[in-house]
């Protein structure tokens, strides 16, 4: 199993205020696999993804990623982690605005010691005649398409993608997903996906249900369906 996770804890604040949002989970996602992960917002589903991708400590239970643990890493071993292994795609694309789409996908360039060709990727996310702009200039779809290329140049083993289509248009977020996809056939990459469109769980190999930090629901897909069949995006 590529990520082990078993009885998985983590709360917040203290005493009188203090609110568990994991409460023991424990669920495995195999090499090359597409995991939606779903639920209500509250749920944990981000908190859980931040877990996986070392941006929260848990209280307590193993996390493993191809054999490594997580839990109790050091700070700058945990660093060492996401810059060789993980990619990271937020809801709010996290772009910086002083520079060109190029330029944001050169920043994690220089991170890896064994990049992705920069000028073919950014061919294959179709941003070759935006390469120049700066995200004020180009659409939502765009923005996050250069998110994604930001974490893939590094050529990660794990991508970890919260709400990536949450804030695009149907159209927009589409073609989000066919890029996932493609990316996952193309690389071999492993993603977790968080969302709350439970259209999206069709195209996943493996899907998470989550509601008050447990596990509710979990099963795979024989056969998942194509991005571009989903309806009700």
């Amino acid at each position: 199993m590529y990520l082990e996770i078993r009885d998985l804890k983590k709360s917040y604040g203290e005493d009188s205020s203090r609110t568990q949002v994991l409460r023991g989970i424990t669920t495995g996602v195999e090499k090359g696999q597409i995991c939606a992960i779903l639920g209500p917002s509250g749920s944990g589903k981000s908190t859980l993804l931040n877990c996986i991708g070392g941006l929260e400590s848990a209280d307590s239970g193993s996390i493993q990623v191809d054999g490594r643990e997580l839990t109790g890493m050091k700070p700058s071993a945990l660093a060492e982690y996401r810059r060789k292994y993980l990619g990271f795609v937020f809801q709010f694309y996290n772009l910086v605005p002083d520079l060109t789409v190029r330029e944001n996908i050169q920043v994690c360039e220089y991170l890896s010691e064994h990049p992705l060709a920069l000028d073919q990727l950014i061919k294959d996310l179709g941003l070759e005649e935006h390469q120049k702009k700066f995200p004020s200039q180009i659409s939502g779809g765009q923005q996050q398409r250069c998110a994604i290329a930001r974490a893939l140049i590094k050529n990660p083993d794990l991508l970890l993608c919260d709400e990536p289509t949450g804030a695009l248009d149907s159209a927009s977020g589409r073609e989000i997903l066919i890029l996932l996809e493609k990316i996952n056939r193309t690389y071999g990459t492993t993603i977790l996906m968080v969302t709350h469109n439970t259209e999206i769980r069709k195209m996943a190999h493996k899907v998470l249900q989550i509601r008050d930090g447990r596990i509710v629901e979990e099963y795979a897909n024989d056969r998942p369906v194509p991005a571009a069949e989903l309806e009700d995006l």
